[in-house]
C-alpha cells in the first residue's frame, strides 16, 4: 500500500504543474501531463493488485510480490508515458491526426478515463468479496463505501460543477480544487480501510515502552 501512496504523491505533484495556473512552457506542461496520465494508470494498477494480494495468492511484503507489483506498474508507466509523450511531441507522427480539430485522442481518453475506472472497480469488487465473504466483517465496508462516495463527489465537481464554478468566478476557481480535496479524502479512507483489514499500518509506540534500553 505504500507504493500506492507514493504513486498518489507523484500524481498530485504532476497535477499541480499540468492543470495549475503556473506560466510554464508548452512543452514542459505537455511533459507533466504525460507523466500525470502514466502515474494515474500505474497507481490504480498498484491499487488493484493490492486487492488481489488480499487473497494471499502471494505472501504480501515479500521481495517476489513487491517486485511483481513494482515492475508491472513500471511497464504500464513507461508504455502509457510513451504514448502520451509521442502524442504531445509528435516524435513518430503516428498520433498526429489527434492534434487536428476536433482534437480527439481516443487512445489517451481510454488510458486517462476508462482504464483507471476499470482498475478501481475491480479493486472495490475484490475487497467487497474479501470483507463480506472471507472475513465476515461489516465495519471495513463503511470505510470502503466512504472512499467510493468521496471519489465520486470529486468527479462530479470535476466534470459537472466545474464549468458553473468557472463561469461564476470568471475562471478564478474550477472544480479541480474540490476534485483534488475529495480525492485526497478518498485516499485517506482507502488507507483506513486497508489498515482495518490488515496489519499494514505505521509503527506506533506502545505506552510505557522506551526506545532506549535501560
Amino acid at each position: 500500500m505504500q507504493l500506492f501512496l507514493l504513486g498518489y504523491i507523484i500524481i498530485e505533484i504532476c497535477e499541480i504543474f499540468s492543470t495549475g495556473g503556473f506560466p510554464l512552457n508548452g512543452g514542459v506542461r505537455r511533459a507533466f501531463s504525460a507523466i500525470h496520465i502514466a502515474a494515474i494508470i500505474s497507481t490504480l494498477w498498484i491499487l488493484m493488485i493490492n486487492g488481489a494480494v488480499s487473497y494471499q495468492l502471494l505472501d504480501d511484503g515479500t521481495p517476489l510480490s513487491l517486485g511483481l507489483v513494482f515492475f508491472s506498474a513500471a511497464i504500464l508507466f513507461i508504455g502509457t508515458g510513451y504514448i502520451a509523450l509521442d502524442t504531445g511531441f509528435s516524435w513518430t507522427r503516428y498520433w498526429d491526426s489527434t492534434l487536428a480539430d476536433p482534437n480527439r485522442s481516443y487512445s489517451l481518453y481510454t488510458l486517462y478515463q476508462l482504464v483507471p475506472l476499470v482498475f478501481l472497480f475491480i479493486f472495490v469488487v475484490l475487497e467487497m468479496i474479501v470483507v463480506l465473504r472471507v472475513l465476515g466483517e461489516r465495519k471495513p465496508m463503511l470505510y470502503l463505501l466512504g472512499a467510493v462516495i468521496l471519489f465520486a463527489i470529486g468527479q462530479v465537481f470535476q466534470y459537472v460543477i466545474s464549468v458553473h464554478l468557472c463561469n461564476a468566478t470568471s475562471g478564478k476557481i474550477n472544480g479541480g480544487l474540490f476534485e483534488t480535496l475529495f480525492t485526497l479524502l478518498a485516499v485517506v479512507m482507502i488507507w483506513v480501510f486497508w489498515s482495518s483489514i490488515t496489519e499494514d499500518d505505521w509503527p506506533m509506540p506502545v505506552p510505557g515502552d522506551s526506545t532506549y534500553d535501560s
